[in-house]
Order: C-alpha cells, then sequence, then structure tokens
C-alpha cells in the first residue's frame, strides 16, 4: 500500500506507459504499424540472401524413376545432349543462373444462380393404443384429442446469385537460380525480383520444377513449363496499404459471425 499520492500517480503513469509499451510492441509484431516503419522515406529492399537458407525452405521430394546411366561415348567430340559444339551453355548445376518468362493472361467470368424450396407437413396421434388412450387426457388434460397429439408444419426458400469476373495480365522475366538437382535430372529453380517505384516496393517470386530438355538455347524457361509453380506478384507501400483494410477490420471480419 502506497501512502505518499506522488509516489502513486508516477507508478500509476509508469503502468499505463508499460501497457502501452506492450501493446505497440504487440501490434508492431502482427504488421499492425508496419508501415510506420518507413514514414517519409520509401520502403527497404530485402538483402540479397541464400533462398535455401531461409527458414521456410525445404528441399524438394518428388517420387524419382530408377536411375539409367548415361550411355558414354570416349571416341566422340560430341556431348549428347549439349546445343554447344565444346560447351553447353545452358544452365545446369546448383547456383547457376537461368532467366524465367512469366506470361500471364487470365480471363475468366463465373456465373452462378441458385433457387430452394421446401415444405413440409408433419401430424401425430394415438387414437389407439392397447386401450391406454384414455390415459391420456386424465395426464395432460381433459382438452387433449389423443388423435391429434402433434401437428408440424415448416417451410423454407433459400436464393442465392454469384458472379466472378477476373481479368489478370503479367509479363515480365526475371532471373534466378537453381537450388537443387533432383535425383532424376529435374531443376528446382527459384527466382525472386524486387522493384521500387517512387514509394511502393513490388515483388515478384517464382518457383517450381523444370526439365532440362526444357531450357532454351538461349537459357530461358516459360513459367507455364515450371512443375508445381509458385508465383506471387505483390508489394508493400503507401498504394498497397491504403488497399488493404485496417488490422481492427481484419480481426472483426474473422470474429464477428454475421
Amino acid at each position: 500500500m502506497i501512502d505518499d499520492p506522488r509516489s502513486a500517480a508516477l507508478l500509476a503513469r509508469t503502468g499505463r506507459f508499460a501497457c502501452l509499451t506492450v501493446m505497440i510492441s504487440t501490434l508492431s509484431g502482427c504488421g499492425a504499424f508496419s508501415n510506420l516503419a518507413y514514414v517519409g522515406h520509401a520502403p527497404p529492399m530485402s538483402p540479397i540472401t541464400n533462398p535455401t537458407a531461409a527458414a521456410t525452405w525445404r528441399p524438394v521430394s518428388m517420387p524419382m524413376p530408377p536411375l539409367h546411366e548415361a550411355p558414354t561415348a570416349p571416341d566422340s567430340l560430341w556431348r549428347r545432349g549439349a546445343r554447344a559444339f565444346f560447351k553447353d551453355q545452358r544452365a545446369s548445376r546448383v547456383g547457376d543462373i537461368i532467366t524465367i518468362t512469366v506470361n500471364i493472361n487470365d480471363d475468366a467470368t463465373l456465373k452462378d444462380q441458385t433457387t430452394l424450396g421446401r415444405t413440409s407437413s408433419e401430424s401425430l396421434g394415438v387414437p389407439n393404443l392397447f386401450g391406454l388412450e384414455s390415459v391420456i387426457p386424465r395426464v395432460l388434460g381433459k382438452g387433449v384429442n389423443p388423435s391429434s397429439l402433434v401437428s408440424l408444419s415448416g417451410a423454407g426458400n433459400s436464393t442465392g446469385t454469384g458472379q466472378i469476373q477476373r481479368n489478370e495480365s503479367v509479363a515480365l522475366s526475371l532471373a534466378g537460380e537453381i537450388t537443387q538437382v533432383l535425383p532424376d535430372g529435374n531443376f528446382v529453380v527459384v527466382a525472386r525480383q524486387e522493384m521500387r517505384v517512387n514509394d511502393e516496393l513490388r515483388v515478384l517470386t517464382v518457383s517450381g520444377i523444370c526439365r532440362p530438355q526444357d531450357i532454351a538455347s538461349n537459357n530461358t524457361i516459360q513459367a507455364d513449363q515450371l512443375a508445381e509453380a509458385r508465383i506471387s506478384y505483390g508489394g508493400r507501400g503507401l498504394i498497397s496499404g491504403q488497399q488493404s483494410p485496417r488490422v481492427g477490420q481484419q480481426i472483426l471480419d474473422d470474429i464477428v459471425p454475421f
């Protein structure tokens, strides 16, 4: 128990400041104040890092056919599968750089309309039950008719209309690298590109599995030739922040049941 009013007021202010600090730290951890980190200047770019060192990176494991030894031709100057006489210029080892071309032109329109209606009616009575039907009025009252004890009816209607219209177009190229060579010879490629225009940072990430023979002679490959392709195109900055709902609104959208 603190008797000094000044000490009590100081302790109260200290407690409020500590609670405010904890609240700000919590909201900062969930991204509520992430934009405050670069108020007055553009968002910083991420440093160049090894993609296999990321905490979310995992080696790719796919069903593999049995290995077959490649035929050797010691007396031949031409190497099978090479596209150059002396050396194949395409990426073939972990760490080699490859160019991925992304051309997405998606246009889809979906429209759905449903109408449901239901009407039901149920009735229950006990006109005869081994002579015990006469006991029912004595138990439930004289106004009860054993022939019509229960009568139920219900009606329901449901109407739904939905429409989705999507038009997406992305055309760009970015350089990536081979992060893994699978036992069957296929490559796991990962590419990441960041571009900042004014105060908006755009981030493009592409990853997938490709065949060596799908790599063109100029060391490029189309994104639609990647198996298990993962393409992400987004960003952060002032425009993205204005287009995204506030954190409080997102929380309410998740917890409000109506």
